[in-house]
């Protein structure tokens, strides 16, 4: 039997569940560790969740929501090319920021978990995330602002994978804000790492 926490407390212990998920992975993961880490007992969790499972559908969830909150309102600005790739690559390090435990565990567990009916919208996700971004990309090299030659499937991949990566290594609170990281990645993927002649 559940009964709700308050939000506060429901955000820490999914939190904290989101770390140990994402540093050991979930099959590894025991309710008893996440537990320890939350300094209750085992059986004190299952009064705010009835299982493992629901804990990370609820943390995966929250965060692809806030994602297509962000890109939904990127992709309905008409922006041009260039610019919708810009916020797009923005909005996707602000939710590192937000989210990074949860962006580490989507990448280490989605492709197993989407076979699973309750994470069905995890590919879902991955298919509409893909067509917004190669869409852009066709339509940049359609207008001319892009090279012609791109394969855009390949710089597709490129630039996913180079900016969701980040979450292994970012820290919020760190150095760089999720603007100023994101200025750096576009102006290396957009523009290049030569001096131009």
């Amino acid at each position: 039997m559940t009964a709700p926490a308050s939000p506060e407390r429901r955000s820490e212990l999914l939190n904290t569940a989101a770390e140990v998920f994402a540093a050991q992975g979930y099959n590894a993961t025991t309710v008893r560790r996440i537990a320890d880490e939350a300094g209750m007992l085992a059986g004190s969790l299952y009064y705010h969740f009835d299982s493992k499972e629901s804990m990370l559908d609820e943390i995966l969830s929250t965060f692809l929501t806030e994602l297509w909150d962000g890109y939904d309102a990127v992709l309905a600005a008409g922006l041009g090319p260039r610019e919708t790739i810009e916020a797009l690559v923005t909005e996707s390090f602000r939710e590192i920021d937000r989210h990074r435990a949860a962006v580490a565990i989507y990448q280490k567990e989605a492709r197993h978990l989407a076979d699973q009916p309750r994470f069905g919208y995890l590919a879902d996700s991955q298919r509409k995330f893909e067509k917004a971004w190669l869409g852009t990309l066709e339509r940049g090299v359609a207008d001319g602002v892009f090279r012609a030659d791109l394969d855009i499937r390949l710089t597709y991949r490129f630039v996913r994978d180079t900016v969701w990566v980040a979450a292994s290594w970012y820290r919020p609170g760190g150095l760089h804000s999720p603007e100023e990281i994101a200025r750096q990645y576009l102006s290396m993927v957009l523009d290049g790492i030569a001096v131009r002649a």
